[in-house]
């Protein structure tokens, strides 16, 4: 039973995680021209059209990498009009930011309500954290909190870092021609759209990542109790 709650405490994190991330790519592009999204009913909060748009990333994978490995990863998509993004370059880099910037926003929100609960006494820093757990409470109510909290936390936290490597066909990389020149942008563009390049992307983003991410994890953490703790 202890398992089936922290899978829904997870993959409800996921749900509205991704959801916001892709809605705001959503959201932005129709604020700049592009109706593609808008068009294809992606621009919205409601979790269902961008399950129906990638059912194997949005549910079987989360379930599945909960199930063996304890933490969900997956992903979704919003369908843009690769001919705007060409002829719109720093546009197409503002919607590319969108996504990443709700992830933080949501990081945010999580830092603040723990802040909030430290005060208020309910919630207290672990004396060992990893990249999953770094606060707990006393009394089942706070408890399951701290645990959504925890994983909000750590997902968005994990969302935004990755997302923002600048390697094809992360956000990161749609987010490079924001500063170049408009020509240089649209050569960017045309290079990055090689098929071939989004699978080197992905690996190499992956073997980055798990050398980056325990510091910047670990960093954020020390921010967000300071001055209190400080965790080595």
């Amino acid at each position: 039973m202890e398992k089936l709650i922290e899978g829904g405490l997870w993959y409800f994190a996921f749900l509205i995680s991704t959801t916001l991330h892709e809605a705001s790519h959503a959201f932005f592009a129709f604020r700049l021209g592009d109706h593609t999204a808008y068009e294809g009913g992606q621009l919205t909060l409601d979790p269902v059209p961008h399950i129906r748009r990638e059912p194997l990333g949005m549910v079987v994978v989360p379930l599945v990498s909960f199930l063996l490995g304890g933490w969900m990863i997956g992903w979704a998509s919003v369908p843009y009009d690769p001919r705007w993004a060409y002829e719109n370059p720093q546009a197409s880099a503002k919607m590319s930011a969108a996504g990443p910037a709700a992830n933080l926003l949501l990081v945010l929100a999580s830092a603040l309500f723990i802040r909030l609960g430290m005060l208020a006494g309910v919630f207290y820093p672990l004396e060992t954290i990893d990249t999953l757990r770094v606060i707990g409470a006393q009394g089942h109510f706070f408890v399951a909190v701290a645990a959504l909290l925890n994983v909000f936390l750590s997902l968005n936290l994990l969302l935004f870092f990755f997302n923002l490597l600048p390697l094809p066909p992360l956000d990161g990389s749609g987010i490079v021609p924001w500063f170049l020149s408009r020509e240089q942008a649209q050569s960017y563009l045309e290079l990055i759209h090689n098929p071939s390049l989004s699978f080197i992307g992905i690996f190499i983003a992956w073997k980055l990542f798990d050398i980056v991410y325990s510091p910047l994890h670990l960093m954020f953490v020390n921010l967000l109790f300071y001055p209190e703790v400080h965790y080595g």
